[in-house]
């Protein structure tokens, strides 16, 4: 746009009407410059200057903090006027000149002095009278004129004296512009210098007028309280300043003081509403004449401009000239999606505002300048918008197409457009006089054919345009709301439209869309429009003539808590009144869905396990509430019973079923709200957390926020079946498994029902469907769930025999628990129970025992005696009288009588490694009892074959033997354990040898005849083994005992003894070992490190014996010898022995034949040390054939020797090592080196008569530390 006609435009109007008040563009305004003197010169620099000067940005800077800004200035050049300076209390910024201009290209001193300083010093009285200091003197210098003038002084003489004359403090504001028309970069730099002194000026200029103006304008809003104020005279005043910064082209600052405005005028209106009212805002209370709509088509709609200005303004005018300014700006911001956001809002908010002042509006006037507004905001916005643009952002306008469409069908309704039979003459006087306050056309969009106007008016005109107005408008807003995924929004719209489809008598297509809103509203769970939907789609079905439909929906109503208890009888009669009427077919009866009618709540089971045996009677209470609003008369209730029989579930117990059925008998089913899969209540609760993202850079702290992490719970689609579903091809028919209950009384509430059912056929039975019959109605549940059964078992007789106690010990009476189910058999006089008796076993009877009848739920019925009679092989046990199905209890005492055979008991004796092994395996068993099963034979009543119960009895006792010797004498000693949790006392502890040998006697060293055992507890005997000839190689014995329980001494007489039995083997006494130890030569006692002479005395003490006769003997001339292995050991390192540990030694075979070995020994500590070890070995010969043959010396320098021994601390060595020994068996094997073998000798067949024994030793002299041992 030039700026040279707009100037000239200006100028024109100021110069033809002094009086006249300015036009207000809007961006054609420009800030005003006064051009005084020379007006030629002027014109031709202007159109350079006018070019020039907006180029370059320059960086504004206001005041209180405000940001600074780059804006390029332009100004509206004119002549110098007094009349265009401001005078006092004008509040026009548009008009105000910002910058004064003298311009001269005087050369010549005199002509300075005759007319040109006259005319500065006019000049600037002028601007001083109007206080005006914003003033500028141009100096043009050209060439041209310097040459034609001789006497013309230097340029700087007539520029010094008008400096001197008029800018003494301010010389800046005199400059000069040097040859402004020609092409050369001295006239560049004059120009450059010039624009930057006349932007800098300007700028200048801006902030301290603008600053001014803002303090005023900020002084005249802090006097809104004060009486007179009129807000009126405050929206000029800062619309001029919106003016201004619009004119600088600082949009985003004239929005923000039309906000300030808004925000200002909608508080007024808020406190108003709550009482506290300014006066000036009855202007805007007077009544609403004219309701033409928004005007967007022009920048500012200057007729209600001056309505505002002229305080004649309504509401509407005013609300629509401020959102008129802001739509501009906006448009100008390129925000128009910001523009449909704010006029939803404005056009709500109006509605609320006209409310709250009481503004008096004729019926359907809002409406229409509302309809008018939103087709206005979305011209406007379609007219800036490609069609492309308007497509992506229908999230912003899809608000005012719906709101159009709204007020449309309001209007429709309130002209008579939509009812049956048209409008009548009230009605066409109400759309005269709704047309007639829309008054003629605007001017703008007189030539626009389908502008807001012409649309309204044609759609008020006839029935037919406005159905297809009104049906354009309702199919777009939906199509938008589904493309961008609002179809909660798109089925509201469809609910409108059912209702419009059913005011036009058109059923068929309201019911469509309002099944299309019931079906969202039922899986989001909105109660309220649920009824509301229903109740339209009621009408919908009945006018369609769908009965079932109807009646489903009827009955939801009727149990719908929602709506008033007149509109629920009105629901239910309806169904009663269907119900009554007589039936047109046979047996032809409309099935609906139970859940509308009644619920089921729970169901109760008597007995609470649901098991019954055949014959027996079982009860099932169940609790329905009654939705209808009244007693309902009930034909019959049934429920369908399915019946399976699975494989062998007929031969279930009670017990068993009693393990698989709620405890209580109690089956709650879930709440369900009518008619909605689900609820508000089960929505899961919102879980929030708070969210930080921060500045990888810095890590400061960029957004926060509230995040969601269940969203996908909480606004997932829920796919719902229709409320009317009806459950295909349910049929209800009589059968043999049919539970039914007839002529009721359903009150409303909670009604209880009462089935009994006597068990027939054994099987399980599952309550599938539940029909209540209402006349030609049945409400149907077609699944019962959870899952409902029952069971009918026909049980077979059975016995069972357990312990009364955790466990069974062996040689005490203990008492057992015989429980005898009956199931389906009766016993009979006469039916005993057969047992085989046992010898280790007997039963003992007590006359006074007792059985105890109980029913099948355990219930004690009776108590009957018990009759025992037993012969040498049979003991018989009469059963009471009992019917089937009962459980006969009754308890008897048993006995056990234990022996411990040797096959059961650990033998010490035995040298097999294999059961070494094992032993050594099951140490850690030891410490439980040993168990025996005995088992019992019975012969029952009710079958042909016998039953083998087995009893388990733990045998309370452990025994083990050991042999004892003192040189030839031997004794015998055995330990008893109590392995039980009792205590027990012992007597008449005897021992025996099997053989009847008479030159053998166990004399007893047992002083004490009776003893108490507790638990855990061992008790030791001895006998001492005398014999008169040459002893056997084994003895073979026998040891028993008296015991009984100490709580009691009862059947003390009749208990058999406790008996163990063992074996000895070679237990005569061999040889003897004796070792002494004595000083070194000259001290009467050992030392500590020093040496001593240990001397070892092998004797034999026998002569050759059965068990001499082994490998080791060689006999020569009648001389028999074996081969002995001798070894010193200490393993409480108590002793040093020096030189070999270890030898073999050639003993005779003779009685009395002695061989002594000596050596050394060092004693490492002080006191009384107890001997060192000595162990004696039977040497065996190595027999390989390809082996070499060393002498024993050979095998004692390599101290490898393979030992077979039956001693536990040495079972698990296979070589003997002494000291100092560096190689292995292994390496032995390696090298191919023949092993000979060493072989335990039996307990009892070595004694050392120096075990035990003690030789003091003091420490020595020269010792600091004193170390003593004692043992």
């Amino acid at each position: 746009m030039e700026p040279a006609p707009a100037a000239a435009a200006t100028e024109e109007v100021l110069g033809e009407d002094e009086e006249t008040p300015p036009v207000i563009y809007t961006m054609e305004n420009k800030p005003i410059v006064t051009c005084a003197g020379d007006q030629n010169l002027f014109s031709s620099l202007y159109p350079t200057l006018s070019q020039q000067l907006p180029r370059e940005p320059m960086e504004w800077r206001r005041s209180y903090g405000r940001a600074p800004k780059m804006i390029h200035l332009e100004s509206n050049f004119v002549q110098f006027k007094e009349e265009l300076l401001p005078k006092e209390g004008n509040k026009a910024l548009l008009t105000f000149p910002f910058l004064h201009i003298y311009w001269t290209e005087c050369c010549d001193t005199e002509v300075y002095k005759a007319t040109v300083k006259d005319d500065i010093t006019k000049w600037q009285n002028v601007l001083k009278v109007h206080s005006s200091m914003d003033w500028l003197i141009v100096v043009v210098e050209c060439d041209a004129k310097k040459k034609n003038k001789t006497n013309i002084l230097p340029r700087t003489s007539i520029v010094d004296k008008i400096r001197n004359d008029f800018c003494n403090k301010q010389s800046d504001r005199c400059v000069v512009l040097s040859d402004p028309l020609k092409d050369s970069s001295r006239s560049q730099e004059s120009w450059n210098a010039f624009l930057t002194k006349l932007r800098t000026l300007l700028l200048m200029s801006f902030t301290k007028n603008l600053g001014k103006f803002e303090d005023d304008m900020r002084t005249l809003r802090e006097k809104r309280t004060e009486p007179g104020w009129s807000f009126c005279e405050y929206f000029m005043v800062q619309e001029e300043l919106a003016f201004v910064f619009e004119m600088l082209q600082q949009f985003e600052d004239a929005l923000v003081q039309y906000d300030e405005l808004d925000a200002l005028f909608s508080q007024y209106v808020v406190n108003f509403g709550a009482g506290d009212g300014a006066n000036w805002l009855t202007f805007f209370c007077q009544p609403v004449r004219s309701w033409n709509g928004l005007v967007l088509r022009k920048p500012i709609d200057m007729e209600k401009r001056e309505l505002i200005q002229n305080q004649e303004a309504t509401l509407l005018d005013l609300r629509s000239y401020l959102f008129s300014r802001q739509c501009t700006l906006l448009i100008f911001l390129q925000r128009p999606w910001e523009v449909s956001q704010r006029a939803l809002e404005l056009l709500h908010n109006c509605v609320q505002e006209l409310k709250l002042l009481e503004v008096s509006v004729p019926p359907g006037a809002l409406d229409c300048w509302v309809f008018l507004s939103c087709l206005e905001v979305l011209q406007r916005i379609e007219g800036c918008c490609d069609r492309s643009q308007i497509d992506a952002n229908v999230s912003h306008t899809v608000g005012l197409w719906s709101y159009a469409t709204e007020k449309l069908k309001s209007l429709g309704y309130l002209c008579g457009l939509v009812s049956e039979k048209g409008p009548n003459s009230e009605d066409l006087n109400r759309t005269v006089d709704l047309l007639a306050g829309l008054g003629a056309e605007r001017p703008e969009t007189a030539n626009t054919a389908q502008s807001p106007y012409k649309k309204l008016k044609e759609a008020l005109s006839s029935v037919e345009a406005f159905e297809k107005h009104y049906l354009d408008l309702s199919h777009a807003t939906i199509d938008m709301y589904k493309n961008i995924g609002r179809n909660r929004s798109a089925k509201l719209v469809g609910k409108d439209l059912a209702e419009f489809y059913m005011k036009k008598m058109s059923p068929q297509k309201a019911e469509v869309y309002l099944q299309g809103a019931l079906k969202t509203y039922l899986a989001e769970g909105w109660a309220l429009l649920i009824t509301h939907t229903r109740k339209q789609l009621a009408e919908c079905q009945k006018h369609l003539g769908q009965i079932e439909n109807y009646l489903q929906t009827s009955s939801l109503l009727a149990g719908d808590s929602n709506l008033t208890e007149e509109e629920r009888k009105h629901f239910c009669q309806e169904i009663l009144n269907f119900a009554k009427q007589p039936s047109d077919g046979e047996g032809e009866k409309v099935v609906l869905s139970m859940h509308s009618f009644a619920q089921l709540k729970n169901l109760h089971f008597d007995p609470p396990n649901a098991v019954v045996h055949v014959g027996g009677t079982l009860s099932i209470e169940l609790t329905l509430a009654n939705q209808m609003p009244i007693p309902v008369n009930v034909d019959q209730i049934a429920i369908n019973v399915h019946f399976s029989i699975e494989k062998n579930s007929y031969r279930k117990t009670a017990e068993w079923l009693t393990k698989h059925k709620t405890s209580n008998g109690i089956i709650n089913f879930p709440n369900e709200v009518v008619g909605i899969s689900l609820s508000r209540s089960s929505l899961p609760m919102l879980e929030l957390y708070e969210m930080y993202e921060r500045s990888p850079s810095d890590n400061s702290l960029n957004t926060t926020g509230i995040i969601c992490k269940n969203v996908h719970m909480l606004l997932r689609r829920q796919e719902s079946t229709s409320s009317l579903e009806i459950p295909p091809g349910l049929t209800l028919e009589d059968g043999a498994h049919m539970l039914k209950c007839s002529n009721l009384i359903l009150e409303p509430g909670v009604n209880k029902i009462t089935f009994k059912i006597q068990g027939k056929e054994p099987g399980t039975y599952t309550l599938r469907q539940l029909c209540i019959s209402v006349g030609k109605m049945q409400f149907a549940l077609p699944h019962i769930y959870p899952i409902v059964q029952y069971d009918v078992y026909s049980q077979e007789p059975q016995l069972k025999v357990e312990p009364c106690t955790d466990s069974l010990l062996a040689g005490i009476p203990q008492k057992v628990k015989f429980t005898v189910t009956t199931g389906h058999y009766t016993i009979k006089n006469g039916d005993a129970l057969q047992l085989s008796n046992a010898d280790a076993m007997p039963i003992l009877y007590h006359p006074e025992s007792k059985a105890v009848i109980y029913s099948n739920t355990r219930e004690r019925e009776s108590e009957a005696s018990l009759t025992i009679q037993s012969s040498e092989k049979i003991t018989s046990i009469s059963l009471p009288l009992a019917p089937a199905y009962h459980v006969i209890a009754f308890e008897l005492e048993v006995l056990y009588l234990p022996s411990t055979p040797v096959c059961m008991m650990e033998n010490e004796n035995l040298v097999s490694k294999e059961l070494q092994r094992k032993s050594k395996e099951k140490e850690s068993s030891h410490n439980y009892m040993a168990t025996i099963d005995q088992k019992v034979t019975i012969d029952c009543p009710w079958s042909i074959y016998s039953t083998i119960i087995a009893l388990t009895f733990s045998i309370p006792f452990k025994a083990k033997h050991s042999l004892l010797s003192a040189g030839k004498r031997k004794y015998i000693q055995v330990c008893v354990q109590n392995m039980s949790e009792i205590s027990f006392h012992l007597s008449d502890s005897n021992l025996k040898s099997s053989g009847s040998d008479t030159e053998l006697s166990l004399e007893s060293l047992n002083s004490i005849t009776e003893q108490h055992i507790y638990s855990k507890q061992a008790v030791f005997f001895v006998w001492e083994l005398k014999w008169t000839k040459e002893l056997p190689a084994s003895l073979q014995c026998q040891f028993s005992m008296s015991f009984c329980s100490a709580p009691s001494e009862d059947h003390l007489l009749s208990l058999k003894p406790y008996t163990y039995e063992f074996q000895l083997e070679n237990f005569f006494t061999l040889y003897n070992v004796k070792a002494e130890i004595s000083p070194s030569l000259g001290a009467e006692y050992c030392k500590t490190g020093s040496l001593c002479s240990l001397e070892v005395l092998i004797t034999r003490l026998s002569d050759l014996l059965e068990v001499d006769k082994d490998e080791a003997l060689t006999e020569a001339d009648g001389y028999c010898t074996t081969k002995l292995m001798y070894e010193v050991v200490d393993n409480s390192s108590n002793w040093a022995v020096c030189g070999k540990s270890s030898g073999v030694i050639s003993m005779p075979v003779a009685a009395r034949a002695t061989h002594r070995v000596h050596m050394e020994v060092m004693p490492l500590f002080a006191g009384y040390l107890p001997f060192p070890d000595v162990r004696l070995f039977k040497y065996l010969p190595h027999h390989s054939a390809h082996s070499m043959q060393l002498d024993a010396d050979s095998w004692i320098e390599n101290d490898n020797l393979s030992v077979d021994k039956n001693m536990d601390d040495q079972a698990d060595n296979s070589s003997i090592k002494s000291r100092g020994s560096i190689h292995s068996a292994a390496s032995a094997e390696h090298k191919g080196l023949p092993m000979p073998r060493l072989q335990s000798f039996s307990p009892g067949q070595v004694f050392n008569s120096s075990s035990g024994m003690q030789i003091l030793v003091i420490p020595s002299k020269d010792d600091h530390i004193l170390e003593v041992n004692v043992t």
